[in-house]
């Protein structure tokens, strides 16, 4: 007598299927809330960087890194005074960096020392003034009528952004336009956290791998 192998039943192939698609549409919709708090982490920190650094000014009357009074504190490093951070934002032994240093001793973040923090996805946060050099370029955000440039003021820029978040980023904050408007973008093609963020600005692709510093005018 032939025995006869007993197979799934469409009943229950259908729910294995429907369990295969909660747990897919579970991961999906975690990793989705995951970009979404990286995101919103992102925008809280450019905007909150900035309002530490109007803090700071309205009560002691200079800017932080560039403030010449700054010795007030231990350790602290002053500036020259003249109104202006200098230095490129990850450049060590410059008003760029010092801006960290002042905002912790004063207590408007939380103390970094002379060293940058770190965004959501650990890319370097770092502020500057144009190209870094201590000058200021004409024009605020000039497009210039040819290729848009990044900056020309005094900007907050945020690295290491992948696409899809650099794109929500300055949707939610500008236009969502890489080479316009106040806030702005670099390609990351050298590796993470670029010293040098002058020179023109780029148009966002969402190809999923491509990484970007954004910045915004403060």
């Amino acid at each position: 007598m032939r025995k006869s192998n007993k197979g799934f039943t469409l009943v229950e192939i259908a729910i294995v299927l429907v369990i295969i698609g909660l747990l897919l549409g579970g991961i999906l919709k975690g990793q989705e809330m995951i970009t979404q708090a990286k995101i919103k982490n992102v925008i809280a920190d450019l905007t909150g960087v900035s309002a530490a650094m109007y803090g700071y000014q309205d009560r002691y009357k200079a800017l932080p890194g560039d403030d010449k009074a700054a010795d007030r504190w231990t350790g602290a490093t002053k500036g020259d005074g003249d109104g202006i951070i200098v230095g490129k934002w990850t450049e060590a032994a410059k008003e760029s960096i010092n801006f960290w240093d002042h905002l912790g001793k004063a207590g408007f973040i939380a103390g970094r020392g002379v060293e940058n923090p770190f965004n959501a996805v650990s890319g370097k946060m770092g502020v500057q003034t144009g190209d870094g050099s201590g000058t200021t370029p004409a024009g605020i955000l000039s497009d210039g009528g040819g290729t848009p440039t990044k900056f020309s003021a005094l900007i907050m820029c945020s690295a290491n952004l992948p696409d899809k978040i650099a794109i929500s980023v300055d949707s939610q904050m500008d236009d969502g336009n890489g080479q316009k408007g106040n806030v702005r973008a670099m390609k990351q093609t050298t590796g993470p956290n670029p010293t040098d963020i002058a020179g023109t600005a780029d148009a966002y692709t969402e190809d999923g791998v491509s990484t970007y510093v954004v910045c915004r005018q403060m």
